[in-house]
């Protein structure tokens, strides 16, 4: 018994002692055994830059656990990166791979009574996979996020796709692609930009998830190594109080997330994974919750795509503890987070202690001042970021950050392009097969059809040509890229794969996008306007002659995943 509490290893340690010879035989001693037991998991590895420094990360949390009398341990699952993917195949692993760490750190969890767990991670997939387990297995909790990699050069980020484009055209020389190589990812962290990675963070630590703060903090100043050696800590004061994340994934926190994400302008693919939290909890999320949000929360974040600033400034600005304060009156403040206070309490304390103003001076560095990255609500110049779209194109419904798309496309009408794969589609409009005015349709791309792989391939050769930047739209119930900008509208539902709307449209058929109204509707077929019993009653007839597609996937992970769902 350690404080009143007693260990959870205690209950099974007496059953085998095999088990206690094991953990002697890995570096522990005796006294080791008697002691709170934390696990503590990572994606370490050399996947990408946003996990190559997490072992450092892991070993400052475990420094605070060990301070605070508790016994570690390491374990670790490595994350993949989209950015290795696109162009091929392997981007169709990539969100299933949220399925296959969440599985892997709940058996690590479960394997053994631990008393308490901190998981560390920086980037698009094993943030939500790291919060899925947790809720899984409902151990006191924390969630270190691994922070934000340096700018490029002239404020530049990661996403080379002017290079790959202009690489395809022929319009780029070897050496020129090798000089933004060699300066895009500058340092480790994630990517400096508002993409899935660093809005994920950010969900992380406005679900209460994570300490105050330490969300996109930069990951080469010493300040993101304090957080995890305080992460230690504070998990082990989770342990003793008994606080697990029942007690602070409520529905109100993913309220919380869902505003904050709103002012933010972040991620589409968050609509994917903050509702995959919370069922594991048996908390609903509907897109109308995000929708609802989205249309009552101030802006207030310029970060790249949605404005010109990298990541790591809007950490300096404030980060999401200076949203929060600013959206006090939009958030349940009383609820649980893992300091074991209250939202509220947290928000006073940071206030209180100078926080807001801390790394403030930073800003100088780069000329740039705290409005510009994070304006107060009441220079807001629009309304949240995402929007969810209805109609008889997406009847459950479709995403788009609008936070990201020029005035003149937020309503739009024009000519299906079809593709059945985003190769095909990219092909079309590196080509110039695609038109001004056309809405590319991309199909066959969503879970079920082939994982659900990202279009940052063919979202850049869109806004990298002037004429189809402001003029073409981009529907596809596949998803897309944090970093994609333009009238790229995904997610649509029901998926091709399942016979959804979205396998009937034909080429030249007319598709409307009235973002404003929440509307995604086919409104004519060849060419021709019609009503909407007309259009019905010709997708009735298309569905007749139609045939699910063969699955792409006959072995291995893929196809496991794909009978589950």
């Amino acid at each position: 018994m350690i404080n009143g509490k007693i260990q959870n290893a205690k209950k099974v340690r007496d059953i085998w002692p095999q088990s206690d010879a094991l953990r002697l035989g890995t570096n522990w001693s005796e006294e080791d055994l008697d002691k709170y037991q934390i696990l503590v998991d990572d994606v370490w590895g050399e996947s990408h830059p946003g996990s190559i420094h997490l072992n450092q990360l892991s070993e400052q949390a475990a420094i605070g656990i060990w301070e605070s009398g508790a016994r570690p341990a390491h374990f670790h699952v490595t994350d993949i990166c989209d950015g290795w993917a696109q162009g091929h195949d392997g981007m169709n692993y990539v969100l299933a791979s949220r399925e296959i760490m969440a599985d892997m750190v709940e058996i690590h969890g479960s394997v053994w009574p631990w008393d308490g767990i901190i998981l560390i991670s920086s980037c698009d997939k094993s943030i939500p996979a790291h919060l899925m387990a947790a809720a899984r297995l409902n151990l006191p909790a924390i969630h270190v996020p691994g922070g934000s990699m340096r700018p490029g050069p002239r404020m530049s980020n990661t996403i080379l796709g002017d290079c790959s484009i202009k690489k395809k055209e022929g319009k780029i020389t070897d050496e020129e692609v090798r000089k933004l190589q060699r300066t895009a990812a500058p340092t480790c962290g994630a990517c400096q930009f508002m993409g899935t990675a660093s809005t994920m963070q950010c969900m992380s630590e406005a679900l209460g998830m994570a300490l105050p703060g330490s969300a996109l903090a930069p990951a080469t100043m010493s300040v993101i190594q304090h957080i995890a050696r305080k992460s230690g800590q504070a998990v082990v004061n989770l342990v003793k109080k008994g606080i697990k994340p029942s007690d602070i994934l409520t529905k109100e926190a993913f309220e919380n997330a869902i505003a904050i994400h709103a002012a933010i302008g972040g991620s589409t693919n968050a609509l994917l994974h903050l509702p995959a939290i919370a069922r594991e909890l048996n908390i609903e999320i509907s897109l109308d919750v995000f929708d609802k949000y989205n249309r009552i929360i101030p802006h207030l974040a310029w970060v790249q795509p949605n404005g010109p600033y990298p990541s790591e400034l809007f950490w300096f600005a404030g980060g999401i503890p200076l949203v929060q304060w600013y959206l006090k009156d939009y958030l349940h403040l009383d609820v649980m987070t893992v300091t074991g206070e209250t939202l509220r309490e947290n928000l006073n304390k940071l206030k209180s202690s100078g926080f807001f103003d801390q790394y403030i001076g930073f800003l100088d560095n780069y000329n740039v001042s705290r409005d510009e990255i994070i304006n107060p609500p009441e220079k807001a110049t629009m309304m949240g970021s995402i929007a969810v779209l209805f109609g008889n194109l997406a009847p459950k419904g479709a995403v788009v950050k609008y936070s990201a798309v020029n005035k003149e496309m937020l309503i739009h009408k024009g000519p299906a392009r079809v593709f059945n794969s985003e190769e095909e589609a990219c092909d079309a409009v590196v080509s110039n097969k695609i038109k001004p005015g056309d809405v590319v349709i991309i199909r066959y791309e969503g879970f079920l059809g082939s994982g659900m792989p990202e279009m940052l391939m063919t979202t850049e050769a869109l806004a990298l040509k002037p004429e189809l930047s402001k003029t073409t739209a981009l529907v596809t119930d596949g998803r897309f890229s944090g970093g994609t900008r333009g009238p790229c509208i995904g997610h649509v539902s029901p998926e091709a794969a399942e016979g959804g709307p979205i396998a009937l449209v034909e080429n030249n058929d007319i598709i409307e996008i009235n973002i404003p109204e929440r509307r995604l509707n086919i409104v004519g077929i060849e060419g021709k306007y019609l009503n909407e019993e007309e259009i019905i009653k010709c997708l009735n007839e298309r569905r007749k002659k139609w045939e699910p597609p063969k699955s792409r996937f006959n072995k291995g992970v893929m196809k496991k995943l794909r009978g589950k769902n």
